[in-house]
């Protein structure tokens, strides 16, 4: 069996790791394009933001009482980042009209609101309650586990909302295709990521279920796009 060199070993590592840390942000980088470009979000579902932020938090608060991968902790932390970006540049895009804001607490509105500042204030109240949640409630080993499930659950929903909208509107137009094969070649990374590192089994099963989605959106590009043909002949 070869055995390959401590320094190309460490190597792979540092690579592999910053992949982990910065590949989940590139499939946003041609959706952003898109938004500009258009100078429109439709076609792009927020909510897709809105899952990640949670995700991305609980899972930074889970590992407060369950310490991980260092690499994963930091990509919850850039991809709050990339997210706030992306919701910045959509809430700019939509039309002015008098919107709800988020201290209206407004079922109705919920992530529809009139500025950046209300999307900032919830992230800020998300985070607040679970960091008090943790406190009251991070001794018991069941809380630990329904958190990190829950972070992982969330993060595995992360393509449902784009699914949903395709599906509503029966195309995918204003959708970055790239986006979603960046998702999928991600995911795919992500999952084997998550085998050999010997992650606990949850994050290989949400794995395979965003693999599972991504593939279902791709499927969406495919009959849409072949039934817009159909029909302009």
């Amino acid at each position: 069996v070869m055995v390959l060199p401590d320094w190309l070993t460490s190597l792979v590592g540092v690579i592999a790791s910053a992949v982990m840390i910065f590949g989940g942000v590139v499939p946003y980088i041609p959706q952003y394009r898109s938004i500009v470009q258009r100078r429109s979000n439709e076609g792009f579902s927020t909510l897709v933001c809105f899952i990640l932020l949670v995700a991305s938090v609980l899972r930074i608060i889970f590992w407060t009482v369950q310490p991980f991968e260092l690499p994963l902790l930091a990509q919850s932390v850039v991809m709050i980042c990339a997210q706030l970006v992306m919701l910045h540049l959509c809430v700019g895009m939509r039309e002015v009209k008098a919107r709800p804001r988020f201290r209206d607490l407004d079922p109705s509105s919920f992530w529809d609101w009139a500025h950046f500042s209300d999307y900032i204030e919830f992230l800020t109240a998300l985070t607040g309650g679970f960091a008090l949640l943790t406190m009251l409630f991070s001794g018991f080993s069941m809380y630990r586990e329904l958190l990190g499930f829950a972070s992982l659950l969330t993060e595995a929903m992360l393509a449902v909302p784009q699914w949903i909208n395709n599906n509503k509107s029966k195309s995918t137009e204003g959708m970055s295709v790239a986006m979603v094969l960046c998702w999928t070649s991600g995911d795919i990374f992500k999952t084997i990521y998550f085998v050999v590192k010997a992650a606990p089994h949850q994050f290989t099963v949400c794995g395979m279920l965003q693999v599972c989605v991504d593939l279902a959106i791709l499927y969406q590009v495919y009959a849409y796009g072949s039934k817009a043909n159909y029909l302009a002949k």
